[in-house]
C-alpha cells in the first residue's frame, strides 16, 4: 500500500511541478494578492511565524510576513538539521548559511524558537487540507511535533492552480489547518 501511495505521489508531483512552473510570471501579483486576502485578524496571536524563503517557482510568503510583522510578529525560518528529523525554526536575523540539505537558513548561532503559526510551502493541496510536499517528510514531522507540544496554525501557501481533487496520503502525513492562495483563504475542518 505504501509503495502505491508513493507512486501516486511521484506522478502527482511531476504534474504539479509543471503546473506551478507555468505560473512563474504571475508570482509577484499572486503573492501580494494572497497576502492581502489572509484573515490575519482571525489568526491566533503568536510572537513567531515560521515561514520559508521561496524558490523562484513558489508563491512568495514575503508580502504575508510583512503584514504580520506590522502586527509585531517575528519571522523564523526552517532549518534542516539532518535527514529524518523534524525541522527546527530559528530567528531570521539576515545571516544565512546552508543547512544540512544545502538550503539557505539561519546559522546555528541564531535563536531557536517555536512558532505558533507556520506558513508552509507545497506542491499540491486538496480541499481536505492534505498537503503534497517535495517528498522529504520534513513538514509532516515538524507539524506533528509542534502540534504535540502546543497550539499551532498550519497554513499552506500556494497558487490556486496547485489544488488537486485528492492528495494521496500515508499514515505519517499531516494535514494543514488552512489554505491561502491568490483567490482566497479556506479553513479546513477536521476530517
Amino acid at each position: 500500500m505504501d509503495s502505491l501511495i508513493h507512486a501516486e505521489k511521484t506522478r502527482l508531483r511531476r504534474r504539479l511541478r509543471a503546473a506551478r512552473a507555468a505560473l512563474i510570471s504571475a508570482r509577484e501579483t499572486a503573492s501580494a494578492r494572497a497576502a492581502a486576502l489572509a484573515p490575519i485578524d482571525l489568526w491566533p496571536s503568536t510572537p513567531w511565524v515560521g515561514a520559508y524563503l521561496a524558490m523562484p517557482e513558489e508563491i512568495d510568503p514575503a508580502p504575508l510576513v510583512a503584514r504580520l510583522a506590522r502586527r509585531g510578529v517575528r519571522l523564523a525560518l526552517p532549518v534542516v538539521i539532518a535527514p529524518g528529523l523534524p525541522l527546527v525554526f530559528r530567528e531570521a536575523t539576515g545571516e544565512l548559511a546552508p543547512d544540512a540539505a544545502g538550503i539557505p537558513a539561519p546559522p546555528a548561532s541564531a535563536r531557536e524558537v517555536s512558532p505558533g503559526l507556520i506558513i508552509a510551502p507545497l506542491l499540491g493541496f486538496d480541499a481536505e487540507g492534505r498537503r503534497l510536499g517535495q517528498g522529504g517528510g520534513y513538514y509532516d514531522r515538524t507539524l506533528r511535533e509542534l502540534r504535540a507540544s502546543g497550539s499551532l496554525l498550519a497554513v499552506g501557501l500556494a497558487f490556486a492552480a496547485q489544488e488537486a481533487p485528492v492528495i494521496p496520503t500515508g499514515r505519517f502525513d499531516e494535514r494543514l489547518d488552512a489554505i491561502l492562495t491568490e483567490t482566497g483563504y479556506r479553513a479546513v475542518s477536521e476530517g
